[in-house]
C-alpha cells in the first residue's frame, strides 16, 4: 500500500512539473484573460488533430458524403474564409495554420473545428435550421474560437491529469505511441464529452468577436441560439452533447453584443 502511494505521489509530481501555465490568446475586445493548464505539447495535439481529422475525412469519403453539394461547400468556405484572418486578432501564429473547411453529407446537426485549422461543418445543421450566411459565420466562428483557444488541449490535459498513471507519464515524456493515443483522446472530445461552461463562454464571444470583424452582424448569433434552444425540445442535436445549451447563453451574448458592434460597423463600411 505504502509502494502503490509513493508511485502515485511520484507519477502527480511529474505530472504536475510538466503542466504548463499558458495564455493561448489575446484578450481582443471582449476581454477573454483566462489562465490555462496545460499537460501535452500544442505540437503533439495539432499532430494528432491531423489523424483524428483524417479518419473523419476517409469515413465521409467511403459514404459518399464528403463535399457533396459544391454550392453548399463553396459556401462555407466563402463563410470560412472570411473569418479566418480575423483570428489574427486573438493569435498572430493563427495565420500559419493549415486550415482546411469540408462539408458531410448527414441529417445531423452539427460542426467542429479541431486543433490547427481542421473544419468540418455537417450539412444537416445548415439545412434544418435554415441558416443564413451570419448564422452559418456565429456557428464557424464558435468553433474556430474553440481552436484558437486550445480547448481540446485543455481538455486532453485535464483527462489524463485525472489518471496520473503510467498513460500520463507516456505521454508527458514522449514515449510510446502518444501521437496515436492523443488522436483517440481528439475524437472522443470533439464527438463525446460537452465542453465546460467557461469554454462555450470563451467560444461565444470571441465567435461573437470573429464574426463582427468579419462584418456579419454580432445580432444573428442571437437567433441562431435560439433556433439551437427550439430544436432542443425536439430531437436533441448531436451538436448540443458537446455543445450544451443554458438559460443565460442568449443574455450573455447580448450582453457581449455593445463590445463588437464597433467593429462590425466599420467592417460594413463601403
Amino acid at each position: 500500500m505504502k509502494r502503490i502511494l509513493i508511485n502515485l505521489l511520484f507519477g502527480l509530481s511529474v505530472t504536475l512539473a510538466a503542466c504548463t501555465v499558458t495564455q493561448t490568446t489575446e484578450q481582443g475586445a471582449i476581454g477573454v484573460d483566462r489562465k490555462q493548464y496545460m499537460l501535452v505539447s500544442e505540437e503533439d495535439v495539432e499532430k494528432g488533430a491531423v489523424q483524428s481529422y483524417q479518419q473523419e475525412l476517409d469515413g465521409a469519403q467511403k459514404k459518399g458524403a464528403l463535399n457533396v453539394d459544391p454550392k453548399q461547400v463553396q459556401r462555407v468556405r466563402t463563410i470560412a474564409n472570411r473569418l479566418i484572418p480575423q483570428t489574427t486578432a486573438f493569435r498572430a501564429d493563427a495565420k500559419d495554420w493549415k486550415w482546411e473547411i469540408n462539408v458531410q453529407k448527414t441529417d445531423e446537426l452539427n460542426a467542429y473545428c479541431m486543433p490547427g485549422g481542421k473544419i468540418m461543418v455537417y450539412s444537416g445543421i445548415i439545412e434544418q435550421l435554415q441558416l443564413t450566411d451570419g448564422e452559418l459565420a456565429a456557428i464557424i466562428g464558435h468553433e474556430i474560437a474553440h481552436a484558437l483557444r486550445e480547448h481540446t488541449r485543455e481538455r486532453v490535459s485535464r483527462a489524463y491529469a485525472q489518471q496520473v498513471g503510467l498513460g500520463v507519464l507516456a505521454v508527458v515524456t514522449g514515449a510510446g505511441d502518444g501521437v496515436m493515443q492523443l488522436a483517440g483522446q481528439i475524437t472522443q472530445v470533439t464527438f463525446g464529452l460537452p465542453h465546460s461552461r467557461e469554454q462555450e463562454s470563451e467560444a461565444d464571444r470571441i465567435g461573437l468577436e470573429l464574426m463582427a470583424r468579419a462584418g456579419y452582424n454580432p445580432n444573428e448569433a442571437v437567433v441562431l441560439w435560439q433556433k439551437m434552444s427550439a430544436k432542443a425540445g425536439s430531437n436533441g442535436p448531436a451538436f448540443l452533447s458537446t455543445h450544451p445549451t443554458s438559460g443565460d447563453r442568449i443574455a450573455d451574448l447580448q450582453a457581449t453584443i455593445p463590445k463588437v458592434e464597433p467593429l462590425y460597423r466599420a467592417a460594413s463600411k463601403p
